[in-house]
């Protein structure tokens, strides 16, 4: 090879080796940034607090803890029964929402956690919605469906409502209050007897004795049956807890009966109506597909049962 050729070898040589000298500085002049790795980023859980109810104990408690356990005690032991149905469920949604999972025996106050309960001021349901109520907080409240005594519905609105009336008193014993005297009659009692004041437990039992008689009893009667409840076999109580509220939903056409589904099921109705208590009339509503709860593993049943022929059952049969 001659020499020639030697040193333009050498030049090309020389300059690859420079290149990168010439061409970075262009890369940025030019506003290009080289590709960097890709590195994968994931957003920080949320940690839900939860809530505890203050349990104060004072005369007014301790009169409802002896009352519950003497000559309440049968009725008591009922309301524990039930809470083997709805207990999971409203618990489990007072966790979601990081409120006090002991809420749950303001139900048990208010209805004896009976879906079907309804006061004498027609206060309906597992949480005693009035109609008004239960309408501004979404719930359906008509001739074929009150949702009031849905289970699952009501307790979804009542907790919004708690949580709103926890928000507005800073306080869960004057959260309680409101929800069973009305936000503003409690508003109205703590602008005269404690300066407006909130955010406080303690507000509850400097204004109790000039809040309604049944507010007065509500509180404490709430803390009773929380201790209680909490540990119902070491206070003497004996009871069976009732079946879980466990259900599959099944979508059936508009006018469909409770009955035609109970058939279709091989099961007694009665059932379907503990499955389904929001519908006042045993019938799905008009003019809309509607979804029944049924037991589970019997979906499948109905729909191949009903795909059959149309309910030709009235609403009233």
């Amino acid at each position: 090879m001659s020499r020639k050729t030697n040193t333009a070898q050498y030049r090309l040589i020389r300059w690859w080796y420079l290149m990168p000298l010439v061409v970075i500085p262009l890369i940025c002049l030019a506003g290009i940034t080289p590709v960097q790795e890709a590195t994968e980023t994931h957003p920080a859980a949320v940690e839900v607090v939860q809530a505890e109810l203050p349990l104060h104990i004072n005369e007014d408690v301790e009169r409802w803890i002896e009352l519950f356990q003497t000559v309440l005690k049968s009725d008591f032991e009922i309301f524990l029964s039930r809470r083997g149905a709805y207990g999971d469920l409203v618990r489990d949604a007072l966790r979601a929402k990081g409120m006090p999972e002991d809420l749950l025996y303001l139900a048990m106050m208010e209805s004896g956690l009976k879906p079907r309960a309804v006061s004498n001021v027609s206060a309906v349901g597992l949480w005693q919605f009035m109609s008004p109520t239960a309408l501004q907080y979404g719930l359906r409240v008509d001739s074929y469906v009150d949702e009031r005594r849905d289970p699952i519905g009501a307790t979804e609105a009542a907790l919004e409502y708690l949580d709103w009336l926890h928000g507005r008193f800073g306080s869960w014993y004057l959260a309680a209050a409101a929800y069973n005297a009305g936000p503003g009659r409690v508003e109205r009692v703590l602008r005269r007897y404690a300066d407006g004041r909130i955010g406080d437990e303690n507000l509850y039992w400097e204004i109790v004795d000039h809040l309604p008689k049944e507010t007065r009893e509500y509180v404490p009667r709430l803390i009773a049956a929380t201790i209680l409840g909490k540990d119902a076999s070491a206070y003497g109580f004996v009871f069976t807890s009732t079946e879980r509220y466990d259900f599959e939903l099944v979508f059936v056409p508009s006018g469909t009966s409770l009955l035609r589904v109970a058939s279709a099921l091989e099961i007694d109705v009665g059932i379907l109506r503990n499955l389904n208590p929001h519908l006042v009339r045993g019938v799905t509503p008009p003019s809309e597909v509607y979804g029944v709860r049924v037991p589970v593993g019997g979906s499948q049943r109905v729909v191949a049962s009903l795909a059959t022929g149309p309910d030709t059952r009235r609403a009233d049969d």
